[in-house]
């Protein structure tokens, strides 16, 4: 009987024994499996952690924009001609006829002056000539009887000839009070002031009784005239573009009041200088205006259209990367690693700048790139934006 329970003992004693055995190798292999899923999940961690460093970029597919280009410049308008008028004689204004706006043709009357001290002077003048004139009278015939008693030695040569000089001097006299007299009919003259040409009253500064003033340092203007059947238009074009703007050309004028409409001005010289201060040349336009629409003073621009002197590559001024080396684009190289390249610009419009060195239609420029894009740094290239052509702007 001990045998029998001996031996079925050791038998559940195996059986326990193998139960174990097998419960620890299951439990190691657990183990196994959740450190490996676990090994697993780091890395997928670590990985989509990497992907998320790597910056989604949008790039630009580059063309070649038109060689030419619209360069709008502002322009300052004035008058064909533009006269101040200022009195000539001292009195008071006795009367004005036009007023600003009148259309006035060349020698019309604007206004009067009463000048009591010039027709006083006058008077005196008129008086003095008949004192001289009877004066020269007088002398002449003393002179000639002088002549006459010469011939019949009643008196000396000396005594005629001091005569004769006495003449000669009433003349002169006579001569001068002439002269005096015309000078001041001359300055009557005056009291009108008159429009010196054809043109617009622009401007009236003075009224019925002011006190008129002689000469244009003392005072401003009584009235303006400017003659604005054809205007004048003065660009400063920056010294870039000086080159392709010569007399002859035409350019469309822009002006606020008329929007949407262009008037053409014609170019007719250059100051052919490179002002110091502005590093522009001043350039001048004719503009035809016999409808009278467009006003001396507006504020103008002016449309040029001039070929550029480079292969023109666009690209918008988000693209740009201000750095301490210098301006430059980031761009997507091999293996989708950015590369910087450092450019030059031709032209700014603002939105869009032209590049004139640095780029080639190949590149593939990154819009908007990150501050801390490094160059070399991987890069994951998003959705492509269009094509940049775009309307080819300019503003000076």
């Amino acid at each position: 009987m001990s045998r029998k329970l001996q031996a079925l003992q050791a038998k559940r004693n195996r059986r326990l024994k193998t139960v174990g055995v097998l419960t620890i190798c299951t439990a190691i292999a657990v183990v196994i499996g959740g450190l490996a899923l676990r090994n697993r999940q780091n890395e997928s961690v670590k990985a989509w952690t990497q992907a998320q460093f790597i910056p989604s970029v949008k790039v630009i597919h580059l063309k070649h924009a038109s060689n030419m280009i619209n360069l709008t410049l502002p322009g300052v308008v004035e008058a064909y001609y533009d006269a101040p008028i200022y009195a000539r004689v001292p009195g008071y204004l006795k009367m004005w006829y036009q007023d600003i706006g009148a259309r006035v043709k060349k020698g019309q009357v604007l206004a009067t002056i009463d000048t009591p001290d010039l027709d006083q002077q006058l008077e005196h003048a008129k008086a003095d000539l008949v004192t001289a004139r009877a004066k020269l009278q007088l002398a002449k015939v003393t002179a000639a009887r002088w002549q006459h008693l010469l011939k019949q030695d009643a008196v000396s040569m000396q005594e005629s000839d001091e005569k004769t000089d006495d003449m000669a001097v009433k003349t002169a006299v006579v001569a001068a009070a002439q002269a005096n007299v015309e000078r001041l009919q001359a300055m009557e003259a005056f009291k009108q002031l008159t429009a010196p040409f054809d043109g617009i009253v622009t401007a009236r500064k003075t009224d019925v009784g002011d006190l008129i003033v002689a000469g244009g340092d003392k005072g401003p203007e009584l009235f303006a005239v400017a003659d604005v059947h054809k205007l004048r238009v003065y660009v400063s074009v920056p010294q870039a573009y000086s080159a392709h703007l010569t007399p002859g050309i035409t350019a469309m004028l822009t002006v606020p009041e008329y929007p949407g409409q262009q008037f053409p001005a014609l170019m007719v010289s250059s100051a052919s200088a490179v002002s110091a201060q502005t590093g522009t040349v001043l350039v001048e336009l004719s503009l035809d205006n016999t409808k009278g629409r467009i006003n001396p003073g507006d504020y103008a621009e002016l449309h040029f259209q001039v070929p550029s002197s480079y292969a023109r590559i666009r690209v918008p001024a988000s693209a740009l990367i201000f750095r301490a080396h210098g301006l430059q684009v980031a761009t997507v190289g091999a293996d989708n690693r950015a590369v910087l390249k450092k450019i030059t610009i031709g032209h700014d419009d603002g939105a869009y700048v032209e590049v004139s060195s640095g780029l080639s239609v190949d590149d593939l420029v990154i819009d908007s790139p990150p501050d801390s894009l490094s160059d070399g740094e991987k890069v994951v290239v998003g959705h492509d934006l269009p094509s940049v052509r775009g309307h080819d702007h300019g503003r000076g």
